[in-house]
């Protein structure tokens, strides 16, 4: 008799719903996807190492792993890129210090847009519906001159329209108007740009 697959019973004395070794099951990334991962994992060292004025370097680096960098970025070293092969980013555009780009899948910056020091932008979730809790991949769009603050969070299938300000700590898990100031927890417009 075979054996049964592994299960995780959960805490003493209760009664899981959630099936953890179901997730662990799960294939959340292609064979191309992971050999890329794995590249990026040493190259994202070579990456931090870069000195900081040498932002058409780190371009370039980031290019050679898929990312669609436009001429003029100004991508610091301690931003955290997950997947270069998902990320594009238009010319004159910024990433600030610590700033996380967690792009699972297409993640698009426009031009002449200011992301600033930790900033999160989070293209990726779970299923929490599923006891498996199977990743969700979502793509985040951010249009033409955007301002993102220091420490706000965009979430998943969000798309900040054109010449946005999305303020500091702010977190918005909507698509963000053209021209909207949104600040807030949750965010919620106070203006226009």
């Amino acid at each position: 008799m075979p054996d049964e697959p592994a299960r995780d019973p959960g805490p003493p004395g209760t009664a899981s719903a959630l099936d953890i070794a179901g997730n662990r099951r799960i294939s959340n990334y292609t064979p191309s996807e992971r050999i890329a991962r794995i590249a990026w994992a040493f190259g994202s060292i070579v990456f931090r190492v870069i000195p900081r004025p040498f932002f058409g370097a780190r371009a370039a680096w980031l290019r050679l792993f898929g990312a669609k960098v436009g001429r003029n970025c100004q991508i610091y070293p301690t931003v955290r890129i997950f997947l270069p092969s998902q990320l594009e980013i238009g010319e004159w555009s910024s990433v600030g210090d610590r700033a996380i780009l967690y792009n699972l899948a297409g993640m698009t910056i426009g031009r002449r847009v200011t992301i600033s020091q930790g900033a999160h932008l989070c293209g990726g979730t779970h299923d929490f519906r599923d006891p498996r809790m199977p990743l969700i991949r979502s793509t985040i769009t951010v249009e033409d001159e955007v301002w993102l603050c220091a420490d706000c969070f965009i979430g998943p299938d969000v798309t900040v329209g054109a010449r946005a300000v999305v303020a500091a700590r702010a977190v918005t898990m909507r698509d963000v108007p053209a021209g909207a100031i949104i600040a807030g927890n949750p965010a919620r417009r106070i203006g226009d740009r």
